[in-house]
This record gives structure tokens, C-alpha cells and sequence, in this order.
């Protein structure tokens, strides 16, 4: 009498498969494009940030306060000797950078609300490079750098405003430092949420 032959196992249906150690190449294929349109969109951010500079540049020759100057036909002196013009100018383009940090920031979280390295790098440097754009349209749109030119082409006894200057050199980072700061907050408050893990689902 023989035995009854058994069938191999065969595959349960409930059987579950580990998955492979690393990424297939379909995956490694399917990531890349994403990487390159997330640098893509950083990319976009830096450029849109620092031609906003010009707005500040423009912004700041309006709004900056000036210091008047007049001459005597030898030498160039301050009209007013107990003024703060200089002081003022740099505050106004710190408060100015400052706003328009948190405006960038509010604009970029609104349209990449995922966020992303590359997008928080471009939004960073855009602002730095914003900034100092900024700084030097101020500064060439402003009154002649020639003092003793001026001077001379206006005439002795006659005010003139002095060239528009950046005293405190640290305000160009007043734009990144707001434009990371707001876009903290705003992600921190209004990011997407990762998915709750379910305790209760079985292993």
C-alpha cells in the first residue's frame, strides 16, 4: 500500500510578501521627476524673490528721508548738523525688507503650501539677493555719488540732497530672515499633516 502523494504548498492568497530591501529601479524612476520639478519650482522662487528687490530699491529712494547738504564754493557741509536723515534711511529700508520678507514668504507658502528644501533655499537666497538688488537700484536711481560735482553744478549757498547710502550693511538680511520666519510659522500652522498612524489595524 503506498502513501497518497501530497501536492506542494501552494501560495495562500493570505499570504503577504516582504518587500524588497531597496528601491526598485521603477521607483528610483518614478522619484526622479519629482526631484527635478521641486528644483524647478526652488528655481522659480529665487528668480521671483530677487526681482522683488526692485520694488524694494524703488520703495526705499521714495520713502527714505534726505540729508540736505549746501555748500559755501570751497567746501561741502550738512545743513542740518543735528539731523538723523542717515539713521533713517536705514531704517526704512530694514522696515521695508521686513515686510516684503513676510509678503514673499506668505506668496510662496500660498503656492507651493507643500514646501520643499529646494523651494525654502530659493526663497532664502532670493531674499538675500532681493535685498542687496534692492540696495543698489536705491542707490543709483538716488542723488549723485559726486558730491564736489554736484556741488559745483548747483552753485555755492544752494541745498542739494546727499547721496543715498546703507549705513548698517547687516539690513540686507532683514528680507531672508522675515521670508524664513514666516514661512516657519505658516507651514508650522497651515502644512500638510502627516497621516495619524492606525494603533488599532492588525500586523
Amino acid at each position: 500500500m503506498t502513501a497518497p502523494l501530497t501536492p506542494p504548498h501552494q501560495p495562500s492568497p493570505h499570504d503577504s510578501a516582504w518587500p524588497p530591501p531597496y528601491p526598485t529601479a521603477q521607483e528610483d524612476t518614478d522619484g526622479a521627476p519629482n526631484t527635478a520639478a521641486e528644483v524647478r519650482q526652488g528655481a522659480v522662487v529665487l528668480l521671483a524673490v530677487t526681482l522683488a528687490g526692485i520694488a524694494l530699491g524703488l520703495l526705499w529712494l521714495w520713502l527714505a528721508p534726505r540729508i540736505p547738504l549746501v555748500s559755501d564754493g570751497r567746501a561741502v557741509f550738512l545743513k542740518d548738523t543735528e539731523g538723523e536723515a542717515a539713521v533713517g534711511a536705514d531704517g526704512v529700508f530694514t522696515l521695508l525688507a521686513l515686510g516684503l520678507g513676510a509678503l514673499s514668504a506668505a506668496v510662496v507658502f500660498w503656492f507651493h503650501r507643500h514646501g520643499g528644501i529646494a523651494i525654502v533655499v530659493g526663497l532664502a537666497l532670493g531674499g538675500l539677493f532681493g535685498a542687496l538688488l534692492g540696495w543698489g537700484v536705491g542707490t543709483l536711481l538716488g542723488p549723485a555719488h559726486d558730491v564736489a560735482a554736484h556741488a559745483r553744478a548747483v552753485g555755492a549757498g544752494v541745498t542739494f540732497d546727499a547721496p543715498l547710502k546703507l549705513q548698517a550693511h547687516g539690513a540686507v538680511l532683514a528680507w531672508p530672515v522675515a521670508a524664513m520666519l514666516v514661512h516657519l510659522g505658516l507651514t508650522a500652522l497651515f502644512g500638510p499633516r502627516d497621516p495619524e498612524p492606525d494603533w488599532d489595524a492588525p500586523l
